[in-house]
Formats: C-alpha cells, sequence, structure tokens
C-alpha cells in the first residue's frame, strides 16, 4: 500500500531568506581570516556580482560564477571550512536574515510541512543555515570533496535556474512530496522554473520581471523590504500597468 504523499516548502535563500549573497558572505569570512589575498576576492566578488546583478543565464556568465562557488574553499578541509562556516554564520547571516520569511517558515512547518532551503551557494553552508534555523534540510551546489578536503570543483551543475526545479523534483521522488501540494518562494525571475514546478507559488522582495509575473498570474507577494517608499508606492502600480499592457511575455511552461 502506497503511502499518502506529503507537501513541502521550498525557499530560495539569497534576498528571500537572507538580505544579500550567502556566498558573499562566505568569502567575506574568509578573506577576513586570512584565506586569499585582495586580488582572490576581487575576483570572486567581481563574479558574484555579474551574476547577481545581470541576472543573466548565459553560460560564460553561469561558468565564472559556478567556478567562484567553489574554487575559493578548494584545498581547505571540510571541518575546517564548516568550523569558519559557524562563525560566519553569526557574524555576517544571522543579522541579515528576513524575520518575516522564517515566520513563513515555521508556518509551513507548524502545520506538519517540510521546510527545505534551494540555493545555488554551496550545500554545506546550506544546510548549516537551516540547522541552525531548525529547518528540514537544504539543497544546493555541490562541491567535490576527496578525503576531508575539498578540491575547488563543482560535482554536477550550479543549482541555478533550471536546475532548482529538477532538483526539487528528485527530492520530491525520494521524500514522496506531491509537488502540486507543495509551496515554492522566491525573490528572483530567475527562478521561475522553480515556482512553475510546485502547485503553489509565492515570491519575497520580488525583482521587477518576478512582480509582474507574479501579478499577472495572480502568486501571492510578500515584500519585506523597509525605506523604499518609492518601492512600496509606485512600484505596484508600474507593475500592475506594466502587467495589463503585457510588456513581458516570456515563453512559458504550463505546470503538471
Amino acid at each position: 500500500m502506497a503511502l499518502p504523499s506529503k507537501a513541502a516548502a521550498f525557499f530560495d535563500v539569497d534576498n528571500t531568506l537572507i538580505r544579500g549573497s550567502t556566498l558573499y558572505f562566505l568569502g567575506r569570512g574568509m578573506y577576513q581570516r586570512g584565506f586569499f589575498t585582495k586580488k582572490d576576492i576581487s575576483r570572486f566578488v567581481l563574479a558574484n556580482l555579474r551574476f547577481r546583478l545581470t541576472g543573466q543565464e548565459k553560460p560564460e556568465v553561469i561558468a565564472r560564477y559556478q567556478q567562484a562557488a567553489t574554487d575559493f574553499i578548494g584545498g581547505h578541509s571540510v571541518t575546517q571550512i564548516e568550523a569558519i562556516g559557524q562563525e560566519i554564520y553569526d557574524e555576517y547571516v544571522s543579522p541579515h536574515l528576513w524575520q518575516e520569511t522564517i515566520e513563513i517558515a515555521h508556518t509551513h512547518l507548524a502545520a506538519g510541512e517540510e521546510v527545505w532551503l534551494v540555493t545555488a551557494a554551496p550545500e554545506d553552508m546550506a544546510h548549516l543555515i537551516a540547522n541552525r534555523l531548525g529547518f528540514t534540510g537544504a539543497i544546493g551546489s555541490k562541491a567535490e570533496i576527496k578525503g576531508d578536503t575539498y578540491t575547488g570543483k563543482l560535482l554536477g551543475n550550479l543549482l541555478h535556474g533550471r536546475e532548482k526545479a529538477v532538483g526539487i523534483t528528485a527530492l520530491a521522488a525520494e521524500r514522496n512530496f506531491d509537488l502540486s501540494k507543495c509551496f515554492a518562494y522566491s525573490d528572483s525571475h530567475n527562478d521561475l522554473p522553480l515556482l512553475e514546478a510546485v502547485g503553489n507559488p509565492r515570491v519575497i522582495n520580488p525583482d521587477a520581471i518576478l512582480r509582474i509575473l507574479a501579478l499577472r498570474d495572480g502568486w501571492p507577494i510578500h515584500d519585506f523590504r523597509r525605506m523604499r517608499v518609492l518601492n512600496r508606492w509606485l512600484g505596484p502600480i508600474v507593475s500592475r500597468l506594466a502587467a495589463l499592457g503585457t510588456l513581458i511575455t516570456p515563453q512559458r511552461r504550463k505546470r503538471k
């Protein structure tokens, strides 16, 4: 007899759960501890900003970010990076958490639903964040390990864009989730595949394109950004006008 299917809530991390970039915080903390030079951190930050700000999915842009995502931990032991990760969480990640997003996540937990983080950042760091917040677990980009040492290479693809949908689909099969009953939260239009893979998409602190698409499709919108008067008052008006005018008409896949 088949077990009844379960529901889960999937949360993007950067700018959805945390104000800023998890990978940037990790790199900053390692730089301050003397793990690499100013030149190294500059190259890493440039790749990170280019990827985050352009929102492009061009292969060469993703490749630069993908290399930055794992190269800087190469040669360091898993135990060492885990200890540093705990310190970095306390110093940088914790002060930048969106408490409102955490409250939403705990609402799902209280309803008996699992809560998973889904991020392009290293999976080990994502697990650390999930554990500290009392969430069920996390999936992220997997860094190769030999013995107790990171090689600096990525295992598989960067968990970005369509790869997030692939990731939660595999997780759903493993843990018996019914994706039509699941929830997904993100701030970025790059996560449309993730949002469209579930029956209950939600957006948090959305970028302009995602806000328009969410309004068009009737997805709930949560915006926790403070001190953004123009965004709070003019943003929804502009977005509705744009949605009504169909200024953006991307190719969309039908949800199953």
